[in-house]
């Protein structure tokens, strides 16, 4: 079954399966890509790749927010990459995002090679969490969407740096406890972390979002953003998560 959501976004749709729809992950990540909570945002006009598109959410907020930027989005579920399509002819937005089938892992060895050729930016929400010693007979789409299945997260980032021109950035939106593994790899393939932000569930409460902005080729410094906190203490969005959703 499957479902069609108004974003809020101004017109954009997107077409979802019934049992997983985007989350605040995935807002946040367009945002923090497009330079509005506090990081450096890409240019207008960007070529841009969104490396695990799903649904093609941050895609299509990505071209809502950055005027001319053009998205290719990555993914390797053949029912994703359908119903992305759709959602893209329905907002009437082929000219401006399209979506191919590729897995990650096969993504980080061709990138170079693809006719798509090198891009300005990538957006990525990998998978967060680690493949499990038991791994589901049946891989449902949550199950895929959550957990690194084929493809592990240096093999994300070996893709982000196939695709990535030198001085090309990267905005990616993973688990803090990941971030030992997320640094170690981006530095092995050529990204340095230029800046962090953390989000919290509520304020003085552990993060449990990070956001990382690379860039292919830079020099070692890293900047931390004010931490961003999503409910309120009654259990409300914060003014600041309802601005990044343009409510």
């Amino acid at each position: 079954m499957e479902r069609i959501d108004n974003t809020g976004f101004g017109n954009i749709k997107v077409i979802q399966n019934e049992g997983l729809g985007y989350g605040v992950d995935s807002v946040l990540l367009a945002a923090f890509a497009a330079g509005e909570t506090g990081a450096r945002g890409m240019k207008v006009g960007a070529k841009v790749a969104d490396l695990g598109s799903g649904s093609g959410i941050v895609g299509f907020i990505v071209c809502h927010k950055v005027p001319d930027a053009m998205v290719v989005g990555y993914e390797k579920r053949e029912n994703a990459i359908d119903r992305a399509s759709r959602a893209a002819e329905l907002n009437g937005m082929t000219d401006r995002i399209r979506f191919s089938q590729i897995d990650i892992k096969n993504l980080a060895v061709y990138g170079a090679e693809l006719p798509d050729g090198k891009f300005d930016a990538v957006v990525s929400n990998p998978p967060y969490f680690k493949q499990s010693a038991a791994v589901p007979c049946m891989l449902d789409d949550k199950y895929v969407a959550r957990h690194e299945t084929t493809a592990n997260i240096n093999d994300w980032t070996v893709a982000m740096s196939q695709l990535l021109d030198k001085g090309g950035d990267c905005w990616l939106v993973h688990r803090p406890d990941r971030l030992v593994d997320i640094f170690e790899a981006l530095r092995t393939n050529g990204i340095e972390p230029k800046e962090m932000q953390m989000v919290v569930p509520r304020a003085g409460e552990a993060a449990n979002i990070v956001l990382i902005h690379g860039i292919k080729g830079a020099g070692r410094e890293l900047k931390l953003l004010p931490e961003i906190a999503v409910h309120t203490a009654d259990g409300n969005y914060t003014q600041v998560i309802n601005t990044l959703y343009e409510r």
